[in-house]
C-alpha cells in the first residue's frame, strides 16, 4: 500500500493502465452530447464522441462542483488519510477551486484528514505528465510534502503545444472571432497554441496546412526544450481521434531528439468539446512554457 494517494481528474487524460498500475483515483468532469449528459457512471466511446462532433452534434461541459469533490475525497479517505490531489488548470476550469473548498470542509469535520490540492496549471496530458512525474517520485520514496514542493518548483517547466484541425470550435468557445475563423478556414490556416504560465490557452503562431502545423509543433519543442533536451525520458501526446497525426508527431520528436518512450492517448470530451476533433497536443519538459 502506498504511503499516500495521488489523485487527479479526468482532464489528465492518463491511460487506464497507468491509473490502474499506480492506483490513481480520478474524479470525472461531466459533458453533454446532444441531449445526453455523461458522468463517471455512463461513459461513451471516444471515437463515437468525436464522430458525432464531426456530424455537428451539440456539446457542453461542466466542472466538478464542491459537492462532487467532497464525495470523491470522502471515498478515498476510507482507504487513506493522506491525499495529494493534482487538479485541472484553474485558468481553464473551476474544478481546482471546488477541490480546495471540499478539502477545507472535510478537514474542519475531520482534522486528521490530510488533503493537499495542487493547481497543475496544465491540461490534458500536460496535466497527465505532471501527475506521472509525481507518481515516479512517490515510487522513489519521496514524501507527500516533497512531491508537492517538487511540483511547485517545476510546474512552469511543463510545456504544452497543440494544434486544432477546425477553427469553428475555437470560435464557439469564444477564443476566435467569427471573421478570423471564417478566413482561417478559407485559407487553410492552422494555429499552433500553448498553455501559458497562468494555465490559459494562448496562440503561438499560424501556418497554412495540417502537416506544416504538426511539424511546427515539433519546431516549437526545439525552441522550448532548452536544457531539458537530455532530461526528457518520456513524452506524452494526446489527440482527438487523430491517431495517425499523433504518430507522425511522435516520429518527428523521436528523429529530432532521440526520445523513444512515449504515451499516446485520447483527449477527453471535456477538453475535446472545446478544441474539436483532429486536435493533436504535445507535452514535455522545457526551460519554460
Amino acid at each position: 500500500m502506498y504511503p499516500y494517494i495521488i489523485a487527479t481528474d479526468s482532464c489528465a487524460d492518463l491511460p487506464v493502465d497507468v491509473l490502474t498500475k499506480y492506483e490513481v483515483p480520478i474524479v470525472n468532469l461531466s459533458y453533454t452530447l446532444d441531449d445526453t449528459t455523461y458522468t463517471k457512471d455512463n461513459q461513451i466511446d471516444l471515437k463515437y464522441f468525436y464522430g458525432k462532433m464531426r456530424e455537428d452534434s451539440s456539446t457542453s461541459t461542466s466542472q466538478v462542483n464542491p459537492e462532487e469533490a467532497k464525495e470523491f475525497f470522502e471515498e478515498i479517505l476510507k482507504k487513506d488519510k493522506n491525499i495529494l490531489y493534482i487538479a485541472f488548470s484553474s485558468g481553464l476550469s473551476g474544478t481546482y477551486n471546488s477541490g480546495v473548498i471540499a478539502a477545507n470542509e472535510i478537514k474542519e469535520e475531520d482534522p486528521e484528514a490530510n488533503i493537499v490540492c495542487v493547481d497543475s496549471l496544465s491540461a490534458s496530458m500536460g496535466q497527465g505528465l505532471l501527475v506521472y512525474k509525481a507518481l515516479m517520485l512517490r515510487e522513489e520514496g519521496k514524501s507527500l510534502n516533497e512531491v508537492v514542493d517538487w511540483i511547485k518548483e517545476y510546474t512552469q517547466n511543463f510545456v504544452h503545444i497543440f494544434t486544432v484541425d477546425d477553427l469553428k470550435y475555437l470560435y464557439r468557445g469564444g477564443r476566435l472571432s467569427k471573421t478570423s475563423a471564417f478566413m482561417g478556414t478559407v485559407l487553410n490556416i492552422k494555429p499552433v497554441l500553448h498553455v501559458d504560465s497562468e494555465g490559459k490557452l494562448v496562440a503561438m503562431s499560424k501556418v497554412r496546412g495540417r502537416k506544416k502545423a504538426l511539424v511546427a509543433m515539433v519546431d516549437e519543442m526545439e525552441k522550448k526544450i532548452g536544457s531539458y533536451k537530455d532530461k526528457n525520458d518520456i513524452v506524452f501526446i494526446s489527440h482527438a481521434d487523430a491517431l495517425e497525426d499523433a504518430e507522425f508527431v511522435k516520429n518527428e520528436v523521436s528523429l529530432r531528439f532521440g526520445i523513444n518512450t512515449f504515451i499516446i492517448n485520447y483527449i477527453c470530451p471535456t477538453i475535446g468539446a472545446h478544441s474539436g476533433p483532429g486536435t493533436v497536443a504535445l507535452f514535455f519538459m522545457g526551460d519554460d512554457r
